[in-house]
Protein backbone atom coordinates (compact mmCIF):
# COMPACT_ATOMS: atom_id res chain seq x y z
CA UNK A 1 0.00 0.00 0.00
CA UNK A 2 1.31 3.22 -1.01
CA UNK A 3 1.40 6.40 0.94
CA UNK A 4 0.05 9.35 -1.10
CA UNK A 5 1.74 12.94 0.31
CA UNK A 6 -0.51 15.65 0.71
CA UNK A 7 0.78 19.39 0.27
CA UNK A 8 -0.65 21.73 2.94
CA UNK A 9 -0.27 24.97 2.48
CA UNK A 10 0.40 26.86 6.15
CA UNK A 11 -2.61 29.20 7.09
CA UNK A 12 -2.04 32.91 7.70
CA UNK A 13 -2.29 35.15 10.29
CA UNK A 14 -5.99 36.10 8.84
CA UNK A 15 -7.19 32.20 8.75
CA UNK A 16 -5.94 30.97 11.48
CA UNK A 17 -7.96 33.46 13.24
CA UNK A 18 -11.27 33.05 11.21
CA UNK A 19 -11.24 36.84 10.56
CA UNK A 20 -12.35 36.10 6.38
CA UNK A 21 -15.01 34.36 7.69
CA UNK A 22 -16.40 36.54 10.45
CA UNK A 23 -16.20 39.32 7.66
CA UNK A 24 -18.65 37.77 5.34
CA UNK A 25 -21.23 36.69 8.03
CA UNK A 26 -21.19 40.36 9.40
CA UNK A 27 -21.49 41.24 5.90
CA UNK A 28 -24.42 39.00 5.59
CA UNK A 29 -25.95 40.34 9.10
CA UNK A 30 -26.11 43.68 7.56
CA UNK A 31 -27.24 43.50 4.79
CA UNK A 32 -30.66 41.88 6.51
CA UNK A 33 -30.01 44.37 9.27
CA UNK A 34 -31.02 47.67 6.50
CA UNK A 35 -34.01 45.57 4.41
CA UNK A 36 -37.54 46.23 5.21
CA UNK A 37 -39.16 44.56 7.89
CA UNK A 38 -41.49 41.69 6.78
CA UNK A 39 -43.19 40.84 10.20
CA UNK A 40 -46.66 41.48 10.55
CA UNK A 41 -49.02 42.51 13.37
CA UNK A 42 -50.74 39.00 13.56
CA UNK A 43 -54.35 39.61 15.16
CA UNK A 44 -54.50 43.29 13.71
CA UNK A 45 -52.70 42.32 10.34
CA UNK A 46 -54.06 38.69 8.31
CA UNK A 47 -51.56 37.47 5.52
CA UNK A 48 -53.09 37.62 2.09
CA UNK A 49 -54.01 34.21 1.44
CA UNK A 50 -52.94 32.51 -1.77
CA UNK A 51 -55.26 30.97 -4.41
CA UNK A 52 -55.45 27.06 -3.63
CA UNK A 53 -55.18 27.10 -0.09
CA UNK A 54 -56.07 23.70 2.18
CA UNK A 55 -57.59 25.25 5.17
CA UNK A 56 -59.85 23.75 6.98
CA UNK A 57 -62.31 20.86 5.62
CA UNK A 58 -66.15 21.45 5.75
CA UNK A 59 -69.15 20.21 4.74
CA UNK A 60 -71.62 22.49 2.91
CA UNK A 61 -75.07 22.81 1.72
CA UNK A 62 -76.84 23.94 -1.41
CA UNK A 63 -78.56 26.73 -1.96
CA UNK A 64 -81.97 25.52 -0.56
CA UNK A 65 -80.63 24.27 2.75
CA UNK A 66 -80.19 20.66 2.03
CA UNK A 67 -77.42 18.68 2.94
CA UNK A 68 -74.99 17.69 -0.29
CA UNK A 69 -73.72 14.82 1.88
CA UNK A 70 -75.22 11.23 0.41
CA UNK A 71 -72.78 9.63 2.97
CA UNK A 72 -71.17 7.19 0.27
CA UNK A 73 -68.36 7.26 2.62
CA UNK A 74 -65.22 8.22 0.00
CA UNK A 75 -63.47 10.32 2.26
CA UNK A 76 -63.47 8.77 4.77
CA UNK A 77 -61.89 5.85 3.12
CA UNK A 78 -59.32 8.36 1.20
CA UNK A 79 -58.35 10.15 4.37
CA UNK A 80 -54.83 9.19 4.55
CA UNK A 81 -54.93 9.45 8.75
CA UNK A 82 -58.30 8.67 9.23
CA UNK A 83 -59.34 11.87 10.45
CA UNK A 84 -63.03 11.18 9.28
CA UNK A 85 -65.90 9.27 10.19
CA UNK A 86 -68.88 9.12 9.38
CA UNK A 87 -71.98 7.02 10.22
CA UNK A 88 -74.01 6.66 7.56
CA UNK A 89 -77.95 6.83 8.29
CA UNK A 90 -81.51 6.30 6.63
CA UNK A 91 -83.16 9.45 5.16
CA UNK A 92 -87.29 9.16 6.68
CA UNK A 93 -89.41 8.12 3.89
CA UNK A 94 -91.89 11.36 4.12
CA UNK A 95 -88.88 13.86 3.74
CA UNK A 96 -88.32 15.61 0.36
CA UNK A 97 -85.22 14.11 -0.09
CA UNK A 98 -86.56 10.25 0.22
CA UNK A 99 -85.19 9.64 -3.04
CA UNK A 100 -81.52 9.96 -2.03
CA UNK A 101 -80.35 6.59 -0.58
CA UNK A 102 -78.91 7.94 2.35
CA UNK A 103 -77.36 11.09 4.29
CA UNK A 104 -75.13 11.35 7.35
CA UNK A 105 -76.26 10.78 10.56
CA UNK A 106 -72.87 11.31 12.36
CA UNK A 107 -69.99 13.43 10.26
CA UNK A 108 -66.82 14.01 12.07
CA UNK A 109 -63.40 15.61 11.25
CA UNK A 110 -60.72 15.43 13.83
CA UNK A 111 -58.72 18.50 12.77
CA UNK A 112 -55.68 17.11 15.18
CA UNK A 113 -55.49 14.54 12.90
CA UNK A 114 -56.34 15.96 9.50
CA UNK A 115 -53.25 16.87 7.33
CA UNK A 116 -55.18 18.87 5.08
CA UNK A 117 -53.93 17.16 1.90
CA UNK A 118 -57.19 18.01 0.06
CA UNK A 119 -57.93 13.94 -0.67
CA UNK A 120 -61.43 14.21 0.46
CA UNK A 121 -62.32 17.27 -1.46
CA UNK A 122 -61.43 15.56 -4.90
CA UNK A 123 -62.94 12.50 -4.04
CA UNK A 124 -66.45 13.61 -2.94
CA UNK A 125 -68.51 13.05 -5.83
CA UNK A 126 -71.14 15.21 -4.60
CA UNK A 127 -69.32 18.22 -3.95
CA UNK A 128 -70.51 18.60 -0.59
CA UNK A 129 -66.79 18.51 1.21
CA UNK A 130 -64.80 22.02 0.94
CA UNK A 131 -61.11 23.15 2.44
CA UNK A 132 -62.16 26.77 3.22
CA UNK A 133 -59.63 29.07 3.89
CA UNK A 134 -60.08 29.47 7.89
CA UNK A 135 -56.47 28.72 9.03
CA UNK A 136 -56.81 29.36 13.02
CA UNK A 137 -57.97 26.03 14.63
CA UNK A 138 -57.80 26.39 18.34
CA UNK A 139 -59.14 24.32 21.33
CA UNK A 140 -58.76 23.34 25.18
CA UNK A 141 -58.91 20.41 24.83
CA UNK A 142 -58.69 17.43 22.15
CA UNK A 143 -62.80 16.49 22.20
CA UNK A 144 -63.04 20.47 21.26
CA UNK A 145 -60.59 20.00 17.99
CA UNK A 146 -63.19 16.94 16.68
CA UNK A 147 -65.42 19.05 14.43
CA UNK A 148 -69.37 17.32 14.12
CA UNK A 149 -71.42 17.49 11.61
CA UNK A 150 -73.38 20.61 12.73
CA UNK A 151 -69.89 22.42 13.60
CA UNK A 152 -68.92 21.38 9.91
CA UNK A 153 -71.89 22.78 8.44
CA UNK A 154 -71.99 26.10 10.34
CA UNK A 155 -68.22 26.51 9.22
CA UNK A 156 -69.08 25.57 5.89
CA UNK A 157 -72.20 27.66 4.76
CA UNK A 158 -73.75 27.54 1.20
CA UNK A 159 -72.56 27.12 -2.06
CA UNK A 160 -73.92 27.41 -5.13
CA UNK A 161 -75.21 24.38 -7.18
CA UNK A 162 -74.79 24.29 -11.14
CA UNK A 163 -76.82 21.03 -10.77
CA UNK A 164 -80.69 20.29 -9.32
CA UNK A 165 -80.04 16.56 -8.56
CA UNK A 166 -82.11 16.89 -5.33
CA UNK A 167 -85.17 18.58 -7.04
CA UNK A 168 -87.22 16.90 -9.70
CA UNK A 169 -88.93 19.39 -11.12
CA UNK A 170 -85.47 21.63 -11.63
CA UNK A 171 -84.00 18.52 -12.82
CA UNK A 172 -86.28 17.14 -15.16
CA UNK A 173 -86.60 20.54 -16.64
CA UNK A 174 -82.78 20.43 -17.23
CA UNK A 175 -82.62 17.26 -18.77
CA UNK A 176 -85.87 17.20 -20.93
CA UNK A 177 -88.08 15.15 -18.45
CA UNK A 178 -86.23 12.13 -19.03
CA UNK A 179 -86.91 11.17 -15.06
Amino acid sequence: MAVIPVDRKPLSFAERTYMPQILSGMKITFKHLMAPKVTMEYPEERPAIPAGYRGVPTLVKDPNGREKCVSCQLCEFVCPPKAIRITPGEIPPDAPTRHVEKAPQAFDIDMLRCIYCGLCQEVCPEEAIFLQQQYTMTGYSREEMVNHKDRLYELGGTLPDEHYKWDKKKAAEEHGNAH
